[in-house]
């Protein structure tokens, strides 16, 4: 197994979302007009808190200052696990649970903070460019570990620095945060860029205008309800992740789907904001999914973390979980 060091360095930021038209004309620009602009990682989460912004450090040029913008304190480098060579173009819904024992759980041991982002294609890890030699030296005995540079894929240069790096005690690891599963069913798909302006207005809608369910009643019938859509381009490539009411908002053959019509359910993982410096939050979450062998998406954002599984497992899923909880509080 590969594991890349892409060369992007990323900021993770949130949008108050009082704030968001602030920045809504750098946002157009990232997401449908990334000829226009330098950046080649750009995602986009809306929350019921806030907007969550990971975007490489040309796209965060084409962000105002604002006071509704808040940036985390580190740069941040993206991680992606290649089997076989070439970066996944696929759907292979298996996002943390194949990584969780082999990458999740030795940087948790090692204290290293990660801030995940699943989509339709892969699963990026993102650590802080501060443990960047911590982490090869924890993944080197599982990895070939290579470093993405101009575009091309070279070996990684070793730091040579083993001292000081102290083999972790490894602990028991129960969930401390409370979680919650909204009442939604989600869809983690894609588009053809190609296709993107054509539906490029009803994705700004989606995006900055709709503020919540627009079917009749909607919002009154379900308070479990919440809004939560993701938006990806990385690389050329586009993920969105979105409720099953959204997708019918799209024309038929659109976006991609699986031949299943798999759709999603969120564990939500906070009761409040988690903040960056806290280790093993998706180990506690990801390791109980791989040990049931359930598949599962991680999307991190500013504030909260969200888990997807597959709608038939989300019973299962809580009662693992449930079972991992911490009993100390």
């Amino acid at each position: 197994m590969e594991l890349h060091i892409l060369e992007h360095s990323l900021k993770v930021a949130s949008i108050a979302k009082e704030g968001i038209q602030i920045c809504t004309h750098g946002l157009i620009k990232l997401a449908f007009l990334p000829s226009k602009t330098r950046c080649k990682f750009f995602s986009l989460t809306e929350t019921p808190e806030d907007y969550t912004i990971i975007v490489d450090e040309d796209g965060f040029k084409e962000l105002p200052e604002s006071e509704y913008l808040s940036v985390a304190d580190a740069t941040w480098l993206a991680l992606n696990v290649v089997s076989g060579g070439g970066s996944s173009t696929s759907s292979q819904p298996i996002g943390v649970t194949k990584i969780a024992k082999s990458v999740i759980a030795p940087l948790a041991d090692h204290n290293i903070s990660v801030f995940m982002l699943s989509t339709y294609q892969t699963d990026f890890i993102l650590v802080s460019v501060t443990h960047l030699p911590m982490v090869m030296h924890t993944l080197s005995s599982e990895f070939t570990l290579l470093r993405v540079v101009n575009g091309e894929t070279v070996a990684a240069n070793s730091t040579g620095v083993t001292n000081g790096f102290v083999k972790p005690k490894l602990v028991p690891r129960p969930i401390i945060h409370p979680l919650s599963s909204p009442s939604n069913m989600f869809c983690v798909t894609s588009l053809d860029p190609d296709t993107l302006p054509s539906v490029a207005t009803l994705l700004m809608d989606v995006m900055f205008y709709s503020g919540g369910v627009k079917e009749t009643g909607g919002q009154s019938e379900d308070s479990g309800h919440i809004r939560f859509f993701s938006f990806s381009l990385i690389e050329g490539y586009i993920s969105l992740v979105m409720d099953e009411q959204t997708t019918r908002r799209f024309p038929n053959n659109v976006l991609f789907t699986s031949a299943s019509g798999e759709l999603w359910k969120m564990v939500r993982i906070g009761g409040q904001p988690l903040g960056f410096d806290e280790c093993g939050i998706v180990a506690q979450i990801s390791e109980p999914l791989a040990t049931a062998d359930i598949p599962a998406y991680y999307i991190s954002t500013f504030k909260f973390d969200h888990a997807l599984v597959p709608e038939e497992n989300i019973q299962s899923v809580i009662g693992a979980l449930r079972t991992n909880e911490s009993t100390g509080q």
